[in-house]
């Protein structure tokens, strides 16, 4: 018998990503899932394998027995409901990322988890990937020195089939904004993570390349963090074919590149065990394009570690390493981003209300 049973709201690709993963965590399975397109729950029964049922009552489901984790991977807009409803019911909780689309939405999900005694975590598998976990731990080492420079960038290409092939993408309501908020918002996670709290933001958006969507397909912005750095985000889904998405991180005692999940630069003043090894694999970098202009472009894996991360939280009684709070900081500095560009000013964090 499975030690956790998962359960799937939303039956869509990403719902994919997380069935695979679940599958390759031990003790783990997916024993349930409730969506409203019965041929996308029967390919994740499917993939689930074994007994998983496939509910068209959320309710029903969430009374599922074996059920104590659910995956809410709904438009982004649609994570409210069904988060809070399995909160309710004393399940535990992940949420694909944005963890909402306003600070409010999130503050409600967040909320209902504490109230009720559940775990929650949100879906950043990049912080996972074992570049990133390298590139985190120089910095709290201390390597860099002070800290200069944090930049981002994620030039994607999205087709205009990508946003006509359904009715929430590119809206507002659903999508809640564009290149940042679904695409780039990985990054932009990881770029807080690293560097740290962010002051301030500066920013242009606009939409070039694509009809019929109400968000940006391009966006700028400068950035001032909380320790005096500065920084650069810039997210496309208008640069075409799409580039591999990379960040860069800059100090007085050096120098780190990210391309993808391979390390392209690794330079210090003072060298120490372990930076031979790291250099001697960016030679073998592959350089592989996930994600910049095929969304099934990626793969599972750090969906695997981080769920895997978060059914240890539950068995050992701690925090899991991205929890409801660390998932809100992105939704933040977006939301003050597209205030900036509709504004023209400069927006200071924290947000003193959600309005854009």
């Amino acid at each position: 018998m499975a030690r956790h049973g998962f359960g799937i709201v939303g039956c869509g690709m990403i719902a994919e990503y997380h069935t695979r993963a679940i599958n390759e965590i031990e003790g783990c399975r997916v024993v349930a899932a409730y969506g409203k397109n019965p041929a996308n729950g029967a390919k994740i029964a499917a993939l689930a394998g074994g007994d998983c049922r496939i509910y068209d009552d959320l309710d029903a489901m969430l009374a599922h027995p074996d059920l104590d984790i659910v995956c809410v991977c709904t438009p982004s807009g649609a994570h409210l409901e069904p988060a809070i409803r399995a909160a309710a019911a004393g399940k535990h909780v992940v949420v694909e990322k944005p963890l909402e689309i306003t600070l409010e939405r999130c503050d409600s999900i967040i909320d209902a988890c504490r109230s009720n005694d559940v775990r929650l975590c949100v879906i950043f598998p990049s912080r996972f990937s074992h570049a990133n976990v390298a590139l985190k731990r120089a910095i709290d080492s201390g390597r860099f020195g002070k800290l200069t420079l944090g930049d981002t960038y994620v030039k994607w290409w999205r087709t205009q089939e990508y946003y006509d092939s359904g009715g929430w993408r590119g809206t507002w309501e659903l999508d809640g904004g564009g290149a940042l908020m679904n695409q780039a918002i990985h990054n932009i996670d990881l770029l807080q993570w690293l560097m740290g709290d962010v002051a301030s933001v500066q920013a242009i958006t606009a939409t070039l390349a694509h009809e019929r969507i109400e968000v940006e397909d391009v966006a700028v912005a400068a950035i001032r963090f909380k320790n005096g750095a500065l920084g650069v985000i810039e997210a496309a889904t208008c640069a075409y074919p799409g580039l591999l998405k990379r960040t860069e991180i800059h100090g007085s005692d050096g120098s780190a590149r990210v391309e993808q999940d391979d390390i392209t630069l690794w330079s210090f003043r003072i060298d120490v065990e372990g930076d031979a090894a790291i250099r001697s694999a960016m030679a073998q970098a592959q350089g592989f394009q996930a994600g910049s202009s095929d969304p099934r472009g990626i793969n599972h894996a750090g969906h695997r570690d981080q769920l895997a991360d978060f059914v240890a939280s539950i068995d050992h009684n701690r925090s899991p390493l991205v929890d409801g709070g660390e998932g809100r900081k992105s939704v933040e500095i977006i939301r003050a981003i597209y205030r900036s560009a509709r504004s023209g000013r400069a927006v200071e964090l924290p947000l003193d209300n959600d309005t854009i």
